[in-house]
């Protein structure tokens, strides 16, 4: 199943190139009073809500996909946690380009001994809120990566049980300013962690480890690879974030970006595609 949330947070069903409107689904949620729950809403009830969006999309209205603005299919994630350097010819790429590295002690570490990093829950934004640069006199890149989402609460999972946590994945575009501050300070300006354009429910991904993944700049390709090159694999990067942290439904992991970095400016249009999930396009602004 594809679900989307669009416009003023309808929830759609996407459907070939059509969104049905399947908000009534919503319906099935628990209401809850203050303090809120610490996940996802509608994560934590995905089951739920499937079987309502099964039951009432038949007679749900569908609009064309391009008619709609695409918002982040996760609302309220508790956590966007990313991979760095979690493809070796990125790692390759950084460690041999100053104007990637700037000198940051980071460019010299692997996955494995830097570890994850976080990024403000803040700077999450869907396909057509688009990029805003914070800063247009230093470079900015957008790294194409695929996106896992929490389902299952959960810490300390092994690797053997990961995948019973996931709920699904989407695509995601970890932006990034180029600079000395630490890695966690320059990827989370608004609009920096974009995420679309719909959830892939998990069942319809059943190996996230052999996607082709590309991103372009005004119809320039300049990132091309597959989820089988992953120093840590989907598994591997759920066992890793929740060894640290416990995982809520709704919480997001940027899995990492391939080699073919390359800097954005106002006016330009970035097209990204994951296998199995589709493809999102982003202005900048």
């Amino acid at each position: 199943m594809k679900l989307c949330r669009f416009d003023r947070d309808r929830l759609g069903l996407v459907d070939g190139d059509r969104v049905r409107d399947v908000t009534a689904a919503l319906d099935a949620l628990p209401s809850y009073r203050y303090p809120l729950p610490e996940h996802d809403v509608l994560l934590a009830n995905l089951d739920i809500v499937r079987a309502r969006v099964e039951q009432v999309a038949p007679a749900a209205a569908g609009v064309p996909l391009d008619s709609v603005v695409l918002r982040s299919p996760v609302a309220n994630p508790g956590k966007i946690i990313a991979a760095p350097v979690n493809y070796q010819t990125h790692l390759d790429e950084a460690r041999a380009n100053a104007d990637i590295h700037h000198n940051n002690p980071l460019h010299t570490l692997t996955i494995q001994t830097a570890g994850l990093f976080l990024k403000a829950t803040s700077s999450l934004a869907g396909p057509g809120d688009g990029i805003a640069i914070r800063w247009p006199d230093r470079r900015t890149d957008p790294e194409v990566e695929l996106v896992i989402v929490v389902g299952r609460q959960g810490t300390r999972i092994g690797r053997d049980r990961a995948m019973d946590h996931v709920a699904g994945y989407t695509i995601g575009l970890d932006v990034t300013t180029r600079g000395t501050e630490d890695r966690s300070f320059r990827k989370s300006s608004d609009s920096y962690s974009i995420v679309g354009p719909w959830l892939v429910t998990a069942d319809e991904l059943p190996d996230p480890g052999a996607l082709d993944l590309s991103l372009s700049i005004n119809g320039e390709q300049k990132q091309a690879s597959n989820t089988r090159h992953l120093i840590v694999d989907v598994a591997g990067l759920v066992e890793m974030a929740s060894s640290f942290y416990t995982l809520y439904p709704g919480d997001v992991i940027f899995t990492g970006t391939p080699e073919g970095v390359s800097p954005i400016q106002a006016g330009d249009r970035v097209v990204a595609s994951v296998a199995g999930i589709g493809t999102l396009k982003v202005a900048v602004r």
